[in-house]
């Protein structure tokens, strides 16, 4: 399991996330990646930035405005090998850009959206006869999931949708079967792989705000 990162780490991490989507936005120019001597922040390691955004200038509440990142790579993708911060820069501008779901982050949107910084562990496949007993080996709020049929059906959901949406465990695997294509009972297919995986949760309380770790 990696290490977990510090407060400092996490905080450098969503800055460098921001000003990626910013200088992409506003300037269509990549930003250079900040030097740092942290090692952990030089590790590869799987990432996803979420942004979120209000619904006005004065609503506190907010929906999803794009979410984008990686898994840690097998040991032999050496070719795909970034370190933490290369990913987290990519996983930003994806996020704002690329996200097929909705349409690029415009530069008159900035001032609304927040940055979140999800960073992962390894994941670990679950592996039961009976996977009916699956909901009973997921942690709320901990755990996050993967879902795999093949190629083209897979859907990964973090750790924190689940306290977001209300879910149990139960409906959080239903959740990720449906984001992968599957039926909402999909998990209860052996043919299906299923994966669980924990991450450090780094946000801005605001837009442009102080960052914290978040818990559930």
């Amino acid at each position: 399991m990696n290490k977990l990162l510090t407060t400092e780490e996490g905080v450098l991490l969503v800055q460098l996330a921001r000003q990626a989507i910013e200088t992409y936005v506003k300037e269509k120019r990549v930003l250079s990646l900040p030097k740092t001597p942290s090692k952990a922040l030089q590790e590869s390691r799987g990432v996803f930035v979420t942004i979120k955004k209000r619904r006005s200038s004065e609503a506190d509440t907010q929906e999803l405005r794009g979410c984008i990142g990686r898994l840690q790579p097998e040991s032999d993708a050496e070719a795909s090998r970034i370190s933490l911060l290369e990913a987290t820069r990519e996983a930003a501008i994806s996020s704002a850009v690329q996200d097929p779901r909705f349409l690029p982050v415009r530069p008159n949107e900035l001032d609304m959206i927040q940055v979140e910084v999800s960073v992962l562990t390894v994941p670990e496949e679950l592996v039961l006869t009976d996977r009916a007993k699956l909901p009973q080996h997921i942690t709320v709020g901990k755990d996050g999931l993967i879902m795999e049929l093949d190629a083209w059906r897979r859907g990964l959901l973090l750790p924190q949708v689940a306290p977001e949406q209300g879910w149990n465990a139960k409906q959080f695997l239903e959740g990720c079967c449906q984001k992968a294509g599957l039926s909402p009972n999909g998990y209860l297919d052996s043919r299906v792989k299923v994966y669980k995986f924990q991450a450090q949760i780094f946000s801005e309380m605001s837009v442009r705000g102080a960052i914290e770790e978040r818990h559930f």
